[in-house]
């Protein structure tokens, strides 16, 4: 067998060991994040959010055929496809090690059998050891656009050194051709592709140069910069925004028909390319009918984008930023609704804001293109170069106070935002990312700079004890966390070794992986600029340089061997090697990885969302807010085809003007919002923010005359702002809304026990100085419906954003519905104000009857969104059911909702706020009379306690400078105390002694009362 059959046999073999992992390991239904959104918008081709993966999903769309009509199996297969092309990522890395390495070793000696054993070990350790690693392993099994955009970077790095082979030979430069055009497929997927042009750009010179030189090498480098920028910026962005303004031009200019510049534009782009074509190839221009080929193949591999017009100008029920004209798709491009954080040059995160700077934007009308203002970006009274620690958020500043050990008021120097680069940006959240997949994890816990939750872990106590402290009292619930993956550094050894064989025997190749691991990674870091206290990690943005390293650790099997055979025979130095470095590499990685890995069991975001949709009466309406209460919905609905008459607005969303007719629009079966507000009235550029001003008013404001003085056009009705702009603005926070009891009891509005409860007026107060788009949007419904429809909240939305009317919301689990009434004692029917509201009825029929929990308490693993929502779960929904169930003395009821909480809820405890968060439903069992279940609770989570407050007490002793983990402590101490009183009640003297003894132990360790 040749080597080139054996080489594609070894790698397609790679791949298709990683794709049945994958497949093994994947997801069954939709998952958190994005997947939700993508798995609905690639079934029926809508329009996702900016700036968009069209490419993705046609291909996931072709996946979901193979569902065969069964809708609860389109996610699944879906998830599929990623699996396969993280597979195939796998074969297209073991082509790209074995290639690297064949170079090197056929070109020092002799070509020898070893040789070739040392080749295909390379390429198997390295790609293996990728498939396992924690970062790729997780986006493999999950219906995102990682998994494919790693795919395009593994195919481009191949494809360049497929040409470095053949650059003598004639026609060999269509793999640079069709290099270009997997990059310009690749932005319909993401951009993180384009990152490797840099390192394609030094191989192209060092293969073509007759001399490298240092000049040289410095000159390719920037063109292959300048080359990046000119995708990312000039055919992404600019010649979109060039042709908007022949558009422009045609349509405002000569009057002729929307679209008919871009058709001009795209006409004379063509016969420019076609006679550039023409002409090189003529005049023997060889370069120039490269260069040209190349441009041409970027821009039909961008041609994928088409889509998002076609569908945007069909306007589907998903359809993020309607991007139907030129200007909207250039808005949708470069994701103009997402702040954009400084680079070079910006605010510290104390500087004021001084001045707005304003840019002439271009909204599409009947009769043609309407210039308005918008804001570009505020201007400050200080700003420093290179800004790390600039956001204005208050929380963010306290982050920054806290890391960087600033006191309340002490201003930050320029030096502090390059510590806060290098200690956090490029230490946490990246280094921390980089370790995680070579060295090992602690837990899979969201870490915030504490030494109990998310940080890299070796294995080897001594070490980890002097880094992170405490690891000798850790605890079973720690070492027996599926998420603690220790490698005791051995991936990052064998990186490390196939670095340095790889500088001592190419340095032009190590100059080209080195540039592709800093571009995909560290440069990543400086661009994105990330603040503090991100939603979520943020690992999967930098697979690409873990993909770099993974080549690394390939070759690092050849350098082990080559150091063996310093000192024993050939075959002894080839058996040992080998075997240590897959020991070293797939293997340790795949043993540790797996249990945490294996998302197979997981349902719980699928439930959730239908959980959030079952909590609807029909027709109703349902607010949500982010990711986790919107995506999986849209999912739901869109694809399962679940409560189709439930309208779901994102409130979040409703901001931008596009989404807020949007929302005026019917879908599938349910009607529209009754917003009567004209279009004209809250177009871009219009009403884009409403200021408060004071006017002093005794009384509440009507609803409809509040709207009304709004959106007035008259200019008695608005301030003149800093600007000199007149606009509109509100007189006055407190706001009210007549109620007509009758017809509010004739619409089954309110459960008959609440009817007593009903309110003449609603009256509430707007928590903000500003309305947006969404308020009035949300104002206009409520003076619209008449309770024809009910209204839900997502309990998900937080506070500020729901316009003041908690008071009336009505919590029936996973949602609050909106009642005109007032908070009562519902023992006894009387209005009491501070109370809160609860339909105790619905709660209680929906955990017993309705709710679905994901499989929780049967899956080996959770990942930390699962077991979040899990802990939420305990307290908001069926503690406080079980405990206001007793209150009003429905005992067998709490009972029975905290019998339904022990058989649905996982058996293990995540983190110390389930021991509280399980207090009411374990008091709800024994008051119940299940003792033996309450109990096994009880001794679960004591036993819990004990253990993990024993380790905070050694992480205290160990290190000084503690921030979040006092919030454990803290709350450590709250679950004894809680459980004390919980135990008086029951009686239960052997368990009230044990927590009687840890309170005087935490008493005596940290001198509380």
């Amino acid at each position: 067998m040749t080597y080139t059959r054996l080489n594609s046999l070894l790698g397609f073999a790679c791949g298709l060991i990683a794709t049945c992992v994958y497949i093994a390991t994947v997801e069954k239904t939709v998952s958190w994040w994005d997947c939700g959104e993508f798995i609905a918008c690639a079934y029926k081709l809508e329009v996702a959010h900016q700036p968009g993966a069209p490419l993705f999903l046609l291909i996931q769309n072709i996946f979901s055929n193979l569902a065969l009509g069964n809708a609860g199996k389109i996610a699944y297969w879906m998830n599929i496809g990623s699996a396969i092309c993280s597979g195939l990522t796998v074969t297209f890395l073991f082509w790209t090690i074995t290639a690297i390495a064949k170079k090197i070793l056929n070109r020092q000696e002799k070509v020898q059998l070893s040789n070739y054993f040392q080749i295909f070990a390379a390429g198997l350790v390295g790609a293996m050891a990728f498939c396992f690693s924690d970062s790729f392993w997780y986006s493999a099994v999950e219906s995102e656009v990682y998994a494919m955009s790693s795919l395009c970077t593994a195919i481009v790095f191949w494809a360049i050194l497929k040409w470095e082979v053949r650059a003598d030979e004639e026609g060999s430069d269509r793999w640079l051709v069709f290099i270009a055009f997997v990059m310009g497929l690749s932005i319909g997927v993401h951009l993180l592709n384009l990152l490797a042009i840099p390192a394609i750009a030094m191989v192209v010179y060092f293969r073509r140069a007759g001399q490298v030189s240092a000049k040289g090498t410095i000159k390719a480098f920037l063109v292959g910069v300048l080359i990046l920028g000119a995708v990312l910026w000039g055919i992404i962005q600019w010649l979109v925004g060039l042709a908007a303004k022949v558009d422009l031009l045609f349509v405002n200019s000569l009057g002729l028909a929307f679209g008919s510049g871009i058709f001009f534009f795209c006409l004379l782009l063509g016969s420019f390319l076609i006679y550039g074509l023409y002409y090189s190839y003529k005049k023997r221009q060889y370069t120039l009918h490269t260069g040209l080929l190349v441009f041409c193949f970027i821009l039909f591999g961008y041609s994928s984008y088409t889509m998002v017009l076609i569908r945007g100008k069909a306007n589907p029920s998903l359809n993020n930023n309607a991007p139907d004209n030129v200007f909207s798709f250039l808005g949708y491009l470069s994701r103009e609704q997402y702040i954009r954080e400084p680079l070079l040059k910006g605010p510290n995160y104390d500087s004021q804001v001084v001045g707005v700077e304003s840019k002439t934007g271009y909204r599409k009308d009947e009769s043609g293109y309407i210039p308005f203002i918008q804001v570009d970006k505020y201007t400050f009274d200080k700003e420093t170069f290179f800004p790390r620690i600039y956001s204005q958020d208050g929380a963010h500043q306290a982050y920054y106070r806290s890391y960087l050990n600033l006191k309340e008021g002490q201003q930050p120097q320029f030096s502090d935002n390059f510590k806060f680069f290098f200690n956090f940006q490029l230490g946490d959240m990246y280094t921390r990312y980089f370790l995680w997949n070579f060295v090992g994890r602690q837990n899979d816990r969201q870490g915030y700079g504490t030494y109990n939750d998310g940080n890299w872990l070796s294995g080897i106590k001594p070490l980890d004890n002097w880094r992170l402290g405490g690891q000798d009292k850790i605890s079973q619930s720690q070492e027996h966390d599926p998420s603690r993956n220790t490698y005791f550094f051995l991936p990052l050894l064998l990186g490390i070794a196939g670095a340095i064989w790889l500088y001592r025997n190419n340095k032009p190749y190590t100059l080209v992986l080195t540039l592709l691991f800093v571009f995909t990674g560290i440069a990543i870091v400086v661009y994105l600029n990330q603040t503090p206290m991100q939603p979520r990690e943020r690992d999967y943005a930098y697979v690409g340089s873990f993909y770099a390293f993974a080549i690394w650790i390939g070759l690092g099997a050849i350098a082990f061997v080559r150091f063996l055979n310093r000192f024993v025979q050939t075959r002894y130095a080839l058996a040992t090697g080998i075997s240590f470095a897959l020991l070293g590499g797939p293997i340790i990685l795949a043993h540790q990885n797996w249990d945490d890995h294996n998302r197979s069991e997981k349902s719980l975001a699928r439930d959730m969302a239908r959980n959030y949709l079952e909590s609807c009466a029909p027709n109703a309406i349902l607010f949500t807010y982010g990711d986790h209460d919107t995506f999986p919905v849209w999912y739901l609905q869109e694809v399962e085809g679940v409560r189709p008459d439930v309208r779901v607005v994102v409130l979040s969303y409703l901001t931008g003007d596009w989404y807020m007719q949007q929302a005026k629009q019917p879908t599938y079966q349910a009607a529209g919002l009754p917003v009567t507000i004209p279009a004209e009235k809250t177009k871009k550029g219009v009403r884009d923010y409403i200021p408060f001003v004071d006017r002093q008013l005794d009384n509440a404001v009507d609803i409809q005359q509040l709207l009304q003085f709004v959106t007035s056009d008259d200019p008695e009705y608005k301030v003149q702002l800093n600007s000199g702009d007149m606009e509109n603005y509100f007189p006055s926070k407190k706001v009210q809304l007549r109620v007509d009891k009758e017809e509010v009891v004739k619409k089954n509005a309110v459960p008959a026990y609440f009817q007593s409860a009903i309110v003449s007026a609603m009256e509430w107060e707007i928590p903000n100085d500003h309305l947006t788009r969404a308020d009035l949007t949300l104002l206009s419904v409520l003076e619209n419906n008449h309770w024809d429809r009910p209204i839900y909240f997502s309990n998900m939305l937080p506070s500020d954003i729901k316009l003041g009317l908690d008071k009336y919301l009505v919590n029936e689990g996973f949602t609050s519905r909106l009642m005109p009434v007032a908070a009562a004692d519902q023992s006894t029917g009387k209005r009491n104000e501070q109370a809160g509201l609860v339909n105790m009825e619905a709660l209680y029929n929906n955990i017993m009857h309705t709710y679905q929990w994901g499989n929780v308490k049967n899956a080996q693993y959770l990942d930390t969104d699962s077991f979040r929502f899990t802990s939420m779960y305990a307290r908001d929904i069926f503690g406080k059911a079980a405990r206001m169930l007793l209150a009003n003395g429905q005992v067998k009821q709490a009972g029975e909702v905290a019998k339904k909480a022990y058989d649905q809820l996982p058996d293990r405890v995540y983190a110390m706020s389930d021991a509280i968060n399980y207090a009411d439903i374990i008091d709800s069992l024994y008051r119940s009379g299940q003792p033996q279940l309450a109990n096994r609770m009880m001794d679960r989570n004591l036993d819990y306690v004990a253990e993990n407050m024993e380790y905070l007490h050694q992480l205290v002793t160990d290190k000084k400078n503690l921030s979040f983990e006092w919030n454990d402590i803290q709350t450590g101490l709250d679950s004894v105390d809680r459980y004390k009183a919980i135990l008086l009640e029951a009686k239960d003297t052997k368990r009230l002694a044990r927590v009687e003894r840890l309170r005087q132990q935490y008493q005596n360790w940290y001198g509380v009362e």
